[in-house]
């Protein structure tokens, strides 16, 4: 393995130094590195921000930004590698780096599969040249010199891919604490699920949410066929409980959101806001936290989702940090007074160390919940 402070210093003697992207597991060693210590570092809502950050770094200093993204973030950057930084547009050099989930022969969860085979597909479709960075340094600093190099000639981007333990630990040391947050997400979960109709349906969003919700009925010896769990397409799981709320009226529809999903697509909150499904409850867990990939920070606990929310056109929205408010805004007598409604509950940053994983296969997931909504 390679030490992060290696690779930083690298790209720093070339004079690379300004960093954007959105954090991933393979590459948590790192991003937690930046973190500390790059002076020039935004996490961004999106990859495909994280792209036009980088571009608008570019064009103001001549420097060539770096941005990081997990290989399931390569779809939001198509639009701007194609459409921006591409040589026959702004021809602007970008360092994409980039961890490769799901790579071919390595066991990974089933979200990353398809997203593994095509990752270097992808890149050669688009003209990108790459390639897999060495887990040994002095071969990697080879590799760095030579996408600098070509990076500096060609004006392109370039990538570097990042297999599973390429970086050595290390330890995230500048985190905000929030000693006024009592409540656990997982506890939380627990409290809203346990507050839904027999009917209703909840579409969990991906990463420990699903996973909590999950282990929550298990432990409680209930079914899955009512939750939908979108273990990839992070972001979108507010739209497809809009889809499913549109078509099904009789029920009420539950989207569990995390805080850094929610921003990543925050215009799906406008959409739901002009739709006004009288069926919709939008929870949004915010930790201010991408807790599922090394606990980097998002701007959730810095901004008012409420008044966003309301703005986009929601009809009710509520902010709680404590059990007790929690479980006084899910009462009959405060539940569902309009809706859509946007609930905010404001929970602690991370979760059990023995937290499992979902048993059932998506497909076997997707069938359940479809059997149970015909009935």
């Amino acid at each position: 393995m390679i030490r992060a402070s290696f690779f930083y210093q690298e790209l720093a003697a070339y004079g690379i130094n300004f960093y954007t992207g959105v954090p991933d597991s393979l590459l948590k060693n790192l991003c937690a590195y930046v973190t500390d210590h790059a002076a020039n570092h935004i996490i961004a809502a999106n990859e495909g921000g994280a792209m036009g950050i980088a571009a608008g770094h570019y064009l103001a200093t001549g420097q060539i930004p770096v941005v990081y993204m997990q290989n399931s973030g390569e779809g939001n950057i198509i639009n701007p590698l194609a459409s921006l930084v591409d040589k026959e547009v702004y021809n602007i050099p970008v360092l994409l780096v980039i961890g490769w989930r799901g790579k071919p022969g390595v066991h990974d969860e089933p979200q990353h599969v398809k997203q593994g085979k095509v990752t270097l597909s992808l890149l050669e479709t688009m003209g990108i040249p790459y390639t897999v960075l060495s887990k040994e340094e002095t071969e990697a600093s080879l590799q760095i010199k030579q996408a600098v190099e070509s990076m500096q000639q060609s004006k392109e981007c370039y990538a570097l891919i990042i297999e599973k333990d390429t970086f050595e630990p290390y330890q995230l040391s500048s985190v905000t604490a929030h000693p006024e947050l009592s409540l656990s997400r997982e506890e939380a979960i627990g409290i809203v699920a346990s507050a839904i109709g027999p009917k209703d349906v909840i579409v969990s969003t991906t990463g420990m949410i699903s996973r909590e919700l999950f282990e929550y009925r298990t432990r409680n010896h209930q079914g899955h066929e009512r939750d939908f769990l979108t273990v990839g397409s992070m972001g979108h799981a507010s739209q497809i409980a809009l889809g499913i709320a549109l078509e099904k009226r009789d029920r009420r529809v539950w989207c569990f959101d995390g805080d850094g999903a929610a921003i990543m697509h925050l215009g799906g909150l406008a959409i739901v806001g002009s739709k006004a499904p009288d069926n919709y409850i939008h929870v949004v867990f915010n930790n201010g936290a991408h807790d599922s990939v090394g606990g980097q920070p998002t701007v959730g606990l810095d901004i008012d989702l409420p008044t966003i929310a309301k703005a986009a056109g929601y009809k009710q929205a509520v902010s709680v940090s404590s059990k007790e408010e929690l479980e006084r805004a899910l009462s009959p007598s405060h539940l569902l007074t309009f809706s859509p409604l946007l609930l905010e509950v404001r929970v602690q940053k991370g979760n059990r160390k023995d937290l499992g994983r979902p048993t059932t296969t998506p497909i076997e997931n997707k069938e359940a919940l479809m059997d149970f909504l015909k009935q």
